[in-house]
């Protein structure tokens, strides 16, 4: 039996269906948005904002009194940043901060990193935590603490002279006044290189060391070709932030103890541009100092990040 199906179509006269609306995009998927402006909005308010203010202002002549006006210079702000000898002395001291604060915050955080390894237990947390609480203390009670230490009748002074060295007042004097800063800023980074230190450390399986020292490795032989290159991701970061951050990490202890001297002896960029501004009053010259630093640390920022690619060894 055949059956005959013919095709039905819709009356003439009948409306067909209408199309089902498009409903805009769900709430469920705005919501994580919303958790995120308040932090979108701080960062546009306290650094983006700032940041463009800072480079508008550099090409304007202005003394930071709100009914002054300010007069407009073009690039000779920047011209006279750049051919100020003082700019120069800040430049050399922050070099010399940062090279020496590679010792604080790579050199002996990996020693202590590989001491730690020997210790086992809670001895291990308690001797990573009194290493790492110098990095806790304010800057305010350790510029104090120190600057009493440092005392021409303190006790680090009087501890050279019992060993015959005549140590005087070093914060007066030009060519001990920065090796004090960075004695001081030092101890306190060393808590930071060890934290870093310390979790790349946890990171790498002790399968490795084992595996090797079977195949007859010696422990300097794993620290050298397992260890460090595993934890070349770890230093990178710690370099980075050193060069980065080193210039900070000083400015309180200098304005504490030394305000930049004795005759510039201690000052870094980062002070010079608290006096440009802030005691020279002028806005000016300090901002296009600030867009100068900015760019040069965002080119060493952006260089590192190259290198991370190509010197970091992963263990996957």
């Amino acid at each position: 039996m055949f059956v005959a199906v013919s095709a039905v179509t819709p009356r003439e006269g009948v409306a067909a269906a209408p199309a089902p609306r498009r409903r805009g995009p769900r709430w469920s998927s705005v919501v994580p948005y919303l958790y995120l402006l308040p932090a979108v909005l701080m960062l546009v308010v306290w650094t983006y904002k700032p940041l463009v203010e800072t480079f508008q202002l550099s090409f304007f002549d202005w003394n930071l009194i709100p009914t002054s006006p300010r007069t407009f210079v073009g690039v000779d702000n920047y011209a006279e940043v750049v051919a100020l000898p003082e700019l120069h002395v800040a430049l050399a001291n922050t070099v010399v901060y940062v090279a020496a604060f590679f010792v604080f915050s790579l050199v002996l955080p990996v020693l202590v990193g590989l001491l730690a390894g020997r210790v086992s237990g809670r001895a291990k947390a308690i001797y990573q935590g009194l290493i790492f609480v110098p990095f806790l203390v304010t800057p305010v009670a350790t510029g104090a603490v120190w600057r009493w230490l440092f005392a021409e009748q303190g006790t680090i002074p009087a501890i050279a002279r019992a060993l015959g060295w005549e140590l005087g007042n070093v914060f007066r004097d030009p060519s001990m006044a920065i090796w004090g800063v960075i004695v001081i800023v030092g101890w306190q980074m060393l808590g930071f290189g060890v934290l870093v230190v310390a979790a790349g450390f946890a990171g790498i399986s002790p399968d490795y060391g084992h595996a090797a020292s079977l195949d007859g490795a010696s422990e300097r032989q794993i620290v050298r070709r397992i260890t460090l290159p595993l934890l070349s991701p770890s230093l990178l970061f710690i370099a980075l932030m050193t060069i980065l951050l080193a210039a900070q990490w000083t400015y309180p202890i200098i304005d504490l103890l030394t305000q930049g001297g004795p005759t510039g002896a201690t000052t870094n960029i980062y002070y010079l541009l608290y006096q440009f501004g802030f005691r020279n009053f002028d806005a000016g010259l300090s901002a296009a100092a600030g867009v100068i630093f900015f760019v040069a640390f965002g080119l060493i920022a952006l260089l590192f990040l190259r290198l991370q690619d190509r010197l970091s060894f992963y263990d996957n």
